[in-house]
């Protein structure tokens, strides 16, 4: 990424990679994960480190090397990440050891970059931000996308009743055959007037919003009293400035403004997360990878992400 602006900042380029130093390894990368954080970077929402900067926080691939220090990993490993540092879009990267997890055997290297950050963000927000129990209803919305069908599948099993907001009806039908208890199609339909219906009047008892804009403040009139919402995005572009009066007394909510890198960057929970991850995978958590194209093609993969255009996750192919 060579300045803010739009796609066309995006330059593939050949560079050295030196060897790994102490506490790292080099990672050949097999399969690269395309996040709306990503895009933020780009247009300069989130700032970055300094520029020229290679963007991507979420990976797969297998040890090369490893430096000096390095216990716990060998040449041959096959490991995933996500979160910080910057530096995922590329064929081969160094790491320090500590952000790796190894993949565990059958499941695919690129199972795990598709659902790393993803199933980080759905952990935290799940167990951490407002623990979900059996009885609970939650919304999320954009529930065909990477994070919404991993936030639905995982939700069910929790045991909570899930309605979620789609763009189309074509999202609508992979949702709910991932799970999805109602879908809303937000273009046709007013998603708070049918969240109450569907709810008896009640609302919901914590609400997933990664949109921001009118759709995050929209969704304050479909909680319960003491109910919470979680922003995790803005793909609109803005975020509400929404007063602290506007939560209460009326309302009684409750709004966080949770990181995933945060999450990611605290060893405890970063394991724990990955763990959990691994565990729903093998227990049969279903990771649609709606787009995957060639590295050289990361801008594409951004406007496609961007627009609203796919389904699921979006790789790169190293």
């Amino acid at each position: 990424m060579t300045a803010i602006g739009g796609i066309e900042v995006l330059k593939p380029v050949h560079a050295d990679l030196p060897p790994p130093s102490a506490g790292e390894v080099r990672l050949r990368q097999t399969a690269i994960g395309v996040n709306f954080v990503d895009i933020y970077q780009r247009m300069g929402l989130y700032p970055v480190p300094a520029m020229p900067v290679v963007l991507g926080v979420e990976g797969a691939g297998v040890v090369e090397a490893v430096g000096a220090d390095v216990r716990m990993l060998r040449t041959g490993d096959r490991v995933a990440y996500a979160g910080l540092p910057l530096g995922s879009y590329a064929e081969a990267r160094n790491l320090p050891a500590n952000r790796l997890v190894r993949i565990p055997d059958g499941i695919d290297d690129h199972i795990a970059a598709a659902a790393m950050l993803r199933g980080v963000t759905a952990h935290m927000l799940l167990h951490r931000v407002c623990p979900v129990r059996p009885g609970m209803v939650v919304l999320v919305h954009a529930a065909a996308g990477g994070l919404g069908l991993i936030l639905t599948q995982w939700a069910k099993r929790l045991g909570a009743t899930v309605i979620g907001t789609v763009g189309s009806h074509e999202k609508a039908e992979l949702a709910v055959s991932q799970g999805l208890d109602h879908a809303l199609l937000y273009r046709e339909t007013d998603f708070v007037a049918e969240v109450r219906r569907l709810t008896g009047g009640a609302g919901v008892d914590v609400a997933y919003d990664g949109v921001g804009g009118e759709t995050l403040t929209r969704t304050l009139d479909v909680m319960k009293p003491f109910g919470t919402i979680a922003s995790v995005g803005q793909a609109s572009g803005t975020l509400p400035a929404i007063a602290l009066g506007e939560l209460g007394p009326r309302r009684s909510l409750s709004i966080a403004r949770p990181s995933s890198f945060a999450y990611a960057n605290d060893p405890k929970s970063y394991a724990l997360a990955a763990t959990a991850l691994f565990e729903e995978l093998g227990r049969g958590l279903k990771i649609k990878i709606g787009v995957e194209l060639p590295l050289a093609e990361a801008a594409k993969a951004q406007a496609q992400l961007e627009t609203g255009a796919t389904v699921g996750s979006i790789l790169l192919r190293p």
